[in-house]
């Protein structure tokens, strides 16, 4: 056994079963062990930004890791954008990149580059392997640290004599640190806060807003009159009908202190402060009103739900009750193409047990409130601002979710960042409907000119914001990949394209013209 397959082994038991990869000449024997180990199923991608991307989507769903296998210290550097939106979701993910044979590095060969300096930033945990015998327990460490909470970025850098040289066989996975639980201190500062009789915000993130975390939030809001508000951006919130309703903090600017506006308290739970996303002339970094206390019951890193329960219990919240979400809108038959009625659309339409990622952006601010009546489905976002994240963390969903429709709502600019996936999609023919909205411009940054005081720009500034010339013909460019497709300039058609893609087994893309 060399050490390639020491490693892939030591991957498959420590629950590492997929892999999202784009490899290269110092991989190959990493490659040839996936042929001699079972277990291990290998996900090709044509860029590794779709890697990086298809891995961060498949553990939002599987909650566990995936393994990328990136060639040297360019591939990593392709991936590096869709890791940051990994690292902003608090994803576990073990990322394995080629390096020249240990010996042969100081030659500086032309590939040759300080990969450890590229994989900082955004891993929690880097180690470069130094012998065959011991990358098998490499590996098994970067498992571990990967699934420290909340999750995390664990990079393996694999020297590719550490793969051919004679290895040592299965390593077994450290013991995984239990979250820490929140101190005692921070239960009872948020129970005051609530006793105050001023108003409170709960401000939910990570364990907080999934399905039991948000019964528990529910419940000490229906004792104490606090509001449950989850974070703009979020890895995964399952929601719809049965559930716990819940909004996201807006991410324009001004409607993010106008819906905090007021609150006197806010107490954190798996969410960080409210900030801008940006820094904007005259306006405020923070978001919180002024005066307004800060609290924090449990960090993305703790055991939220136990702060919670403690947090209940110290409130004397009552049992929880059932969710109030209301009828879905009909089907709207007539009218404009626009953000209402497309809404509309989907939230009718989206099936049970559905995954929906969003990277809508513009388009798609009012998407989730007009879907939380929908039948019960998981939503994934853009978590880090790093776009091209969308067709990639659909198709990593849909790896880890077998009878899952998933529903990838698309900006097109940022679609293009990583389009290689949709080849992807159809080579592994996964259940994916992608939906593009296609504005034909960088909409998003329209709005941005105008939010820095940036007035009256001229041609060549409008100009670095459109895509309309020439225009992109995203159903050519989907059958290129192997994936059908259809463009859509009106509001039946749209419904009529949206039923054909949820009823059609394998991957389907909409165009809709906007």
């Amino acid at each position: 056994m060399n050490g390639a397959e020491s490693l892939v082994r030591t991957l498959v038991a420590g629950g590492v079963e997929v892999c999202f990869t784009n490899p290269g000449t110092s991989e190959m024997h990493f490659v040839a062990a996936l042929d001699r180990v079972e277990g291990m199923r290998c996900v090709l991608c044509l860029f590794e930004g779709g890697a990086t991307g298809a891995a961060d989507g498949y553990a939002r769903m599987a909650d566990k890791p995936a393994s990328t296998l990136l060639h040297l210290g360019p591939g990593l550097a392709n991936g590096l954008a869709n890791l940051h939106n990994a690292r902003r979701a608090r994803t576990p993910l073990v990322n394995i990149v080629g390096e020249h044979a240990t010996y042969h590095r100081e030659y500086d060969a032309p590939l040759t580059s300080d990969i450890e300096t590229l994989a900082r930033p955004m891993s929690a945990w880097v180690r470069t392997g130094m012998s065959a015998a011991e990358i098998g327990r490499d590996g098994a460490d970067a498992i571990a640290a990967a699934r420290t909470a909340p999750g995390r970025i664990a990079t393996l850098i694999l020297p590719a004599n550490t793969a051919w040289e004679a290895g040592e066989g299965v390593a077994p996975v450290p013991p995984i640190p239990e979250r820490e639980r929140a101190g005692d201190e921070a239960v009872a500062a948020a129970a005051r806060a609530l006793a105050s009789g001023e108003p409170v915000l709960l401000h939910l993130g990570d364990q907080a807003v999934r399905g039991p975390g948000r019964v528990i939030a529910d419940r000490i809001a229906a004792k104490t009159g606090a509001k449950l508000l989850a974070m703009t951006s979020n890895s995964r919130i399952d929601r719809g009908a049965g559930t716990v309703p819940i909004e996201r903090l807006p991410y324009p600017i001004d409607e993010a202190i106008a819906a905090l506006k007021g609150f006197r308290h806010i107490v954190l739970i798996g969410a960080t402060q409210p900030v801008g996303f940006f820094a904007y002339p005259g306006k405020p970094s923070l978001l919180a009103p002024e005066g307004c206390e800060t609290l924090t019951l449990a960090t993305p890193a703790q055991d939220q739900l136990d702060a919670l329960e403690r947090l209940a219990e110290a409130v004397n919240a009552p049992p929880a009750r059932a969710p109030e979400t209301g009828p879905l809108a009909e089907i709207p038959t007539s009218g404009p193409l626009d953000q209402d009625t497309i809404g509309a659309v989907i939230g009718a339409l989206i099936p049970e047990g559905a995954v929906i990622c969003d990277e809508s952006l513009t388009t798609g601010r009012n998407f989730f409130a007009l879907t939380k009546a929908s039948a019960p489905h998981t939503w994934l976002q853009l978590t880090g601002g790093s776009i091209g994240l969308g067709i990639p963390m659909s198709t990593g969903a849909a790896v880890a979710s077998p009878g899952r429709k998933v529903i990838n709502l698309q900006a097109d600019g940022s679609g293009l960042y990583t389009v290689q996936a949709l080849w992807t999609q159809a080579r592994e023919r996964l259940d994916v409907v992608t939906i593009v909205w296609s504005n034909r411009a960088y909409a998003i940054l329209r709005g941005e000119l105008a939010n820095v005081g940036a007035r009256n720009p001229g041609p060549k500034a409008i100009g670095m914001l459109s895509l309309d010339d020439p225009a992109m013909d995203w159903v050519s460019l989907a059958r290129g990949f192997g994936v059908d497709g259809r463009r859509v300039e009106t509001l039946p058609a749209f419904t009529d394209a949206l039923r054909h893609g949820v009823a059609t087994p394998g991957p389907f893309l909409i165009e809709v013209v906007l």
